[in-house]
Formats: C-alpha cells, structure tokens, sequence
C-alpha cells in the first residue's frame, strides 16, 4: 500500500465537512425530537443523517474521489461502526478517571476526529 502525504488542505476541509455533519445530526436530532419520536431513535436517524453528509463531503471535497465505489461505502460504514465504538471507550475511560464529562467528550471527539481522517484518508477513499 502507498501512503501518500497528508495535506494541510485536506486538514482544514476534513474538519469543516466534520463540522457540517455535526450541524446536520444535531439539527435533525432536534427536529426529530420535536417530532416526539424517542430520543434514541431520533439520535440514531440524525447520526446516519450526518453521516451521509459527511460522507458526500469528504469523499467528493476533501478527498476528491469522483468515482463512486460501493466498497467506499462498505469501509465508510466499517469505519465509522469502529470509531463510534472507540468514542464511546475513550469516553467512559476519562470519564472515569477524571469525572470531567466535558473533558471525556473532547478526549473522545479528538481520538475519533483523528482516526475518521485517516481512515478516510488511507482506508476508504484511497487512491
């Protein structure tokens, strides 16, 4: 496998279409939940919602991979399932160490931030 270098401009787009699915998870979430459906089914919706952004955004953006593959979506899928998994670890493990819940979302955002780069990077849209 041929790693390539990562660049600063895959950096700063990677973390704005993080952002913007952020934006669209929380804002379905919210809509989903004014529509009285329960809170996990509405976080389940709005996190595969944010997802899907992501995913569009990163692959044709941030990544510039304009050929559609259904084994990117298969390891986009694997991918996320992982580090939604690992966010969830380095969220209990600092929370119970220090007790700090704002501390264990960071740690846990900033791990899982990190390993979706550069599995998208090297794993799911590699060229």
């Amino acid at each position: 496998m041929k790693f390539t270098k990562i660049r600063k401009k895959e950096l700063i787009r990677f973390l704005f279409g993080g952002g913007s699915a952020v934006v669209v998870d929380y804002i379905i979430y919210q809509l989903l939940m004014l529509a009285s459906l329960s809170q996990d089914i509405s976080k389940a919706l709005s996190f595969i919602c944010g997802a899907a952004v992501g995913f569009v955004i990163n692959k044709l953006w941030t990544f510039e991979s304009a050929i559609f593959s259904k084994n990117e979506v298969l390891r986009y899928v694997i991918l996320y399932s992982c580090t939604a998994i690992i966010n969830a670890v380095v969220n209990r493990f600092t929370l119970k160490i220090t007790a700090l819940e704002m501390l264990a979302f960071l740690c846990a955002t900033g791990v899982s931030t990190i390993l979706n780069f550069l599995g998208q990077k090297f794993f799911v849209f590699r060229k």
